[in-house]
């Protein structure tokens, strides 16, 4: 049986990282390239309206990787953000306190939750949303990955024969000037055949078969839209065609609110508990009003009565 708390001890710094089940890409530069982009795609779907004296970057990387991050009043530095952990638990099952260890901070600090301090929490789960970055940077590396082999693999390839080492470096030195583009190459009678006729043939490619780049660029913009739907980013998210019907569009626009606004509603309660504790100006919202579509395929505002 696993010991309480229970909703928020799996959201932990360890499994904020943890990636699900997928083929795994080696950690190579360009899933570091895709993983900073696409955190940075979610971290600007909303606009912050923080205190001047917090550092922007350390409070928005803290709150998206690892889920939750404390506010707390103290003595030198005033009302501060900091990264903590969790502890205890209460009749529901939710966090009492939070473990703060700053080495600028006297001592361990553990105060508590809506009494001493205030917890600005991404997800109802106390979740991050790396997992959901690894996932699809994954996915996009991948992707990427086989765009570029499919370009190498275009190129148009010759196999020589040769029966000596000599011969062969002759024909290395022959495709060296014919792929610099030498308008002229002139070549040694031995290196033709008994019947006068050239040892190097073309590697037969069906190029035009074998090069799809096109569907591989399209796969990859669709792994984004994928992404950009659950982190509340308008996209089209369907395969281009020459008209979308009403229903459609309306049925991507809500699909994309659902997670979006479910992150906000939890940033929007803290962000007030936050003000009414400190009496900080601390708020956020979409950084685009997202449009809708109404019955007679007018776009409204979602935020009009």
């Amino acid at each position: 049986m696993i010991n309480p708390p229970v909703y928020y001890d799996h959201a932990n710094a360890i499994t904020s990282y943890v990636r699900p089940g997928t083929v795994h890409t080696r950690n190579n530069a360009l899933y570091q390239f895709f993983r900073r982009y696409l955190l940075q795609k979610a971290i600007a779907a909303f606009r912050w309206n923080l205190p001047e004296t917090w550092e922007k970057n350390y409070f928005l990387y803290v709150l998206y990787c690892w889920g939750f991050i404390a506010v707390i009043n103290t003595d030198k530095y005033g009302v501060i953000p900091q990264q903590c952990g969790l502890r205890g638990y209460n009749v529901m099952y939710q966090p009492t306190n939070v473990i703060i260890a700053n080495p600028l901070l006297k001592g361990l600090l553990e105060p508590k939750i809506g009494i001493d301090c205030t917890l600005i929490r991404l997800q109802p789960d106390y979740g991050g949303i790396m997992d959901l970055v690894n996932y699809y940077a994954e996915e996009m590396t991948l992707a990427s990955e086989a765009i570029s082999m499919n370009l190498v693999n275009s190129k148009l390839s010759y196999v020589f024969g040769a029966t000596k080492k000599s011969t062969a470096e002759s024909l290395k030195a022959l495709y060296d000037q014919i792929a610099e583009g030498q308008p002229a190459v002139f070549i040694d009678k031995q290196l033709l055949d008994d019947q006068g006729k050239p040892t190097w043939v073309p590697w037969t490619q069906d190029l035009r078969n074998t090069y799809i780049v096109p569907e591989l660029l399209s796969d990859l913009r669709k792994i984004e839209c994928r992404y950009l739907t659950q982190i509340g980013i308008p996209n089209a998210n369907t395969d281009k065609r020459e008209r979308l019907i009403t229903d459609e569009v309306q049925s991507n626009n809500t699909e994309t609110r659902l997670l979006g606004d479910l992150w906000l509603e939890s940033l929007q309660a803290s962000c007030a508990e936050a003000e009414d504790m400190f009496g900080i100006r601390l708020s956020v919202d979409w950084r685009y009003k997202q449009e809708e579509v109404d019955d007679d395929g007018q776009t409204v505002d979602p935020g009009a009565e």
